[in-house]
């Protein structure tokens, strides 16, 4: 508890004096707040005016209202303080309604032993400075994963809106008046667009992923190493019987080049 810098409060509530000074005299060697209670109804009181308190010690048979009805209040208001019953009421069912409705961390029977009720208080210490630590590092996960939602609902959003601009573009350049085809740095046709495709089977067959190489009329093939080495090109060309102006030139792609070609004034 020597990293906890919070002041050690403990409540003792009983309406016999004598037990509250007798309780009073067992801490007096170690640095605790002892505040006592004459009463059920004293000790919410001051638990509302002086609290928190991180660990309740209360008679069970008490007039007007008992250790287990002042306990549930206890627990109903400031669930994290540890509760304690002290009775010589040895009772098994009135043990069950402290458990039940108190939620008492620990029943201890009068007379009680000094050095077992010390004990007994550090480990309710214990366990309420645990339970808080476990709370805040909830906390802190709460604020984690609020931020890693919002961080992925936001890259959620930014990939819709990639994949719309990207399907508009898709769109733009296969409704074009004009060819588009792109050529990667293998010599594959990765992208043709409506009119590029009519043109471009009568020189490829299979257009897209075809080998400009290998599948593809060697005048085409000797376009695009054309545009490759002078990275910009515009000329007219016959394909398939098929007379067109072309502008071609080479693109940044993927860490490498890729060569983009324009069909214009394509003549049926």
């Amino acid at each position: 508890m020597s990293e906890n810098t919070e002041q050690i409060k403990i409540l003792c509530v009983d309406d016999e004096r004598n037990v509250l000074r007798a309780l009073e005299r067992i801490f007096l060697d170690d640095d605790y707040e002892i505040v006592l209670a004459g009463s059920g109804e004293e000790g919410l009181k001051i638990m509302e005016e002086s609290g928190p308190f991180q660990v309740v010690v209360s008679d069970y048979r008490m007039p007007v209202m008992n250790g287990v009805e002042f306990l549930k209040g206890v627990y109903e208001r400031w669930p994290e303080t540890v509760r304690i019953v002290l009775s010589g009421y040895a009772d098994a069912s009135a043990i069950v309604a402290a458990i039940n409705e108190g939620h008492i961390y620990r029943f201890i029977p009068k007379p009680w032993n000094d050095d077992e009720l010390r004990v007994t208080i550090q480990n309710c210490l214990e366990r309420y400075f645990l339970q808080k630590k476990n709370h805040e590092l909830l906390d802190q996960l709460a604020v984690v994963n609020q931020a890693l939602e919002e961080k992925v609902q936001f890259r959620t959003e930014q990939l819709e809106l990639r994949n719309k601009a990207l399907e508009f573009s898709q769109r733009l350049l296969g409704n074009l008046p004009v060819g588009v085809a792109g050529i990667d740095i293998h010599g594959m046709i990765a992208y043709c667009n409506d009119v590029a495709s009519l043109l471009l089977k009568n020189v490829c067959g299979d257009v897209f992923g075809a080998d400009v190489g290998a599948s593809c009329d060697s005048s085409f093939g000797a376009l695009v190493e054309q545009v490759r080495r002078d990275k910009k090109v515009a000329t007219e060309i016959e394909l398939g019987g098929t007379r067109c102006r072309v502008l071609g030139r080479t693109m940044a792609f993927s860490e490498s080049e890729a060569v983009v070609l324009v069909f214009l004034g394509v003549d049926a």
